[in-house]
């Protein structure tokens, strides 16, 4: 099946925002001020999966310095998942900042989260510390060199 992906480089029009607000609901089980956290967010860059209107995929990151990317939040809706959506998304995210001159991309997942550290390790990127957060959630930190 053929999606279409776009890519929003300041924060998306109201309706799609909302699309990946449900998405990210119905993935996480929770929105915890969603809206809220990605508006805060400077030179946000959001990138989606289409299929029609239907928002199917999206990840969102921002810049960290003009070197390094944090690529921040994402996922894809369960019925479309192992469909090479995701990787998609990572590839479309990596080549757009390789051609703006970012140098490395960084990450962080959780165990619980096996198939999106497996997609990160497959696509080069490497543990660089774990650490357990202030909430006592174990937390995986990963970084990959764009070339």
């Amino acid at each position: 099946m053929s999606y279409e992906y776009k890519i929003f480089r300041s924060m998306p029009d109201d309706l799609t925002l909302d699309r990946i607000l449900n998405l990210h609901q119905d993935i996480f089980g929770t929105a915890d001020n969603f809206i809220h956290k990605v508006k805060s967010k400077q030179s946000l860059i959001v990138f989606t999966a289409l299929e029609g209107e239907n928002v199917i995929g999206y990840k969102i990151g921002y810049p960290i310095d003009h070197n390094k990317f944090y690529s921040w939040l994402g996922g894809v809706a369960s019925k479309y998942r192992n469909q090479g959506i995701a990787a998609m998304l990572m590839e479309k995210q990596h080549q757009y900042l390789i051609e703006n001159g970012y140098k490395l991309v960084h990450t962080k997942t959780m165990n619980k989260w096996r198939g999106m550290l497996i997609l990160n390790i497959k696509s080069g990127f490497d543990v660089i510390e774990t650490y357990t957060d202030e909430k006592g959630v174990h937390k995986i930190l990963l970084e990959k060199k764009l070339y």
